[in-house]
């Protein structure tokens, strides 16, 4: 049993304030108690954003040379504990070690390093004639993220708020916070000045709220459901904060008539079925040209019924649990509803895999006969089910795959490079990846639509933590 309660506010390690709540930290794979965690309240968030308001004037002031020393240290002490943080995050979500060790984990490592390039290639000032254009740190960066990719999350956001010259607040999901801990310690043992990063765990509706609304944070970046973007920004609105959202998706991949569409199939369910699917761009939304639906359909039933599910500790399982109790019955509650509208169900199904009797084990479904305006088609699952979905011709599948209240993240697979890339230009999404590219973090990510505004990774997602000033002489 672990006990969690203490926060990094300040360069120290300190007590939560009292009157917060306690949270249970619940291991998915078998339902048992791992550990406990203590909340943060409104005052917490004081205490944490008067440490990085102190601090932000001389880490404001730091040269771009030192910025990048410190991010080195982060790195190498990061590499240090790879193996720690896989272990973390497969006892927290449910993980399976194979990926843990395989990306979760290094994928953080990765954002920093990614970090760390851009700042020193970054342009801070430019001439325009006889002026210049000066970008500097916006100021004290709150930071809210999720619990789905926590070291990803965490990185691609404190990297380059830090790089930028910006102090951050942190506000990890309270659902992963066995990570966060070894990223706070990581920072503190890299010689982070005190007040440059901070951490506190908290509710959303506590301490996410305190910190959209305090009047010394000057921007918010958050990574979570649509409906958690818009209270940040509704909290953020009265002190004119700027705001930053990755959101929710339902991502649509559509498999051109040219294409592989066994080995398309293949590799939609494989990406939508990794981590559970619970991953905001999964290609959830199959699209498929209608002579084919039958093919597809079993195609993609061959795929999610030999994916290996099981103890994540095992490193043969391929497919582990979802990450909570919550997150299972949501995803129950939809697959019912799919087939209650009529969806044809190919693979998996409502309940447990047969032999896990505990643990909030999702058998991985696939649904045919799906059309797009059911509620399957239209919601965010985030679990292991996908939708196959019939279009009739090119702009059919276009029109398709943009109606949809979310803009996050497309797929195309197809053999003619020149209608691929009129197809790509065509889909509303802020990323599209072409016959399973592999994603590229020198390149912004972010969504049209409900998935957000605002970018992250890349220069792009650098400036999101500067401000442009306008010199004239």
């Amino acid at each position: 049993m672990k006990t969690l309660n203490r926060f990094y506010i300040n360069g120290q390690w300190v007590a939560p304030s009292s009157g917060g709540a306690i949270a249970e930290i619940v291991n998915p794979a078998d339902e048992s108690l791992t550990g406990t965690l203590a909340m943060g309240t409104a005052q917490d968030v004081d205490r944490a954003v008067a440490a990085a308001r102190a601090a932000f004037p001389a880490w404001s002031a730091t040269s771009r040379e030192e910025r990048a020393t410190l991010l080195a240290r982060i790195i190498e002490c990061y590499r240090a504990r790879l193996d720690d943080i896989a272990d973390a995050v497969r006892v927290e979500i449910g993980a399976p070690i194979s990926l843990c060790k395989g990306l979760h984990a290094p994928v953080g490592l990765t954002q920093l390093e990614a970090a760390l390039e851009t700042l020193r290639a970054f342009e801070f000032e430019s001439a325009r004639g006889r002026h210049y254009v000066r970008r500097e740190p916006i100021g004290v960066a709150a930071l809210i993220t999720p619990w789905n990719w926590p070291l990803n999350q965490i990185a691609a956001k404190v990297a380059p708020a830090l790089a930028a010259g910006c102090t951050v607040v942190l506000k990890p999901s309270e659902i992963a916070p066995l990570d966060a801990m070894l990223f706070a310690e990581i920072m503190d043992e890299a010689g982070t000045p005190p007040g440059v990063f901070n951490m506190l765990f908290g509710e959303g509706r506590v301490v996410g709220a305190a910190l959209s609304a305090h009047p010394h944070v000057d921007m918010v970046s958050i990574t979570g459901s649509t409906r958690a973007g818009v209270e940040v920004a509704l909290s953020a609105a009265p002190t004119v904060k700027r705001v930053t959202q990755e959101l929710g998706g339902k991502s649509p991949l559509v498999i051109l008539d040219d294409a592989d569409l066994p080995a398309a199939v293949a590799g939609a369910v494989i990406q939508c079925m990794t981590n559970s699917g619970q991953t905001c761009v999964a290609p959830t939304r199959v699209l498929v040209p209608r002579e084919r639906c039958d093919e597809a359909a079993a195609a993609a039933a061959a795929t999610a019924n030999r994916l290996t599910l099981g103890d994540p500790a095992d490193p043969a399982t391929r497919m582990g649990p979802v990450s909570n109790r919550a997150q299972y019955e949501k995803v129950q509650r939809l697959i019912g509803i799919g087939i209650e509208e009529g969806a044809r169900v190919v693979a998996g199904g409502p309940g447990r895999p047969q032999g896990h009797d505990r643990g909030f084990y999702v058998r991985p479904t696939i649904f045919a006969d799906v059309t797009n305006d059911m509620t399957i088609a239209r919601e965010e699952i985030f679990g292991p089910v996908l939708s196959i979905i019939a279009y009739d011709d090119e702009a059919d599948a276009i029109d398709i795959a943009n109606d949809t209240p979310y803009g996050l993240a497309a797929y195309v697979y197809g053999s003619d490079p020149e209608r691929l890339r009129r197809v790509a230009d065509r889909l509303r999404a802020g990323m599209v990846r072409i016959n399973g590219a592999a994603p590229d973090f020198s390149l912004p990510f972010g969504g049209y639509k409900t998935s957000g505004n605002g970018r992250e990774y890349g220069e792009e997602g650098f400036g999101e933590y500067l401000e442009y000033k306008s010199v004239m002489r």
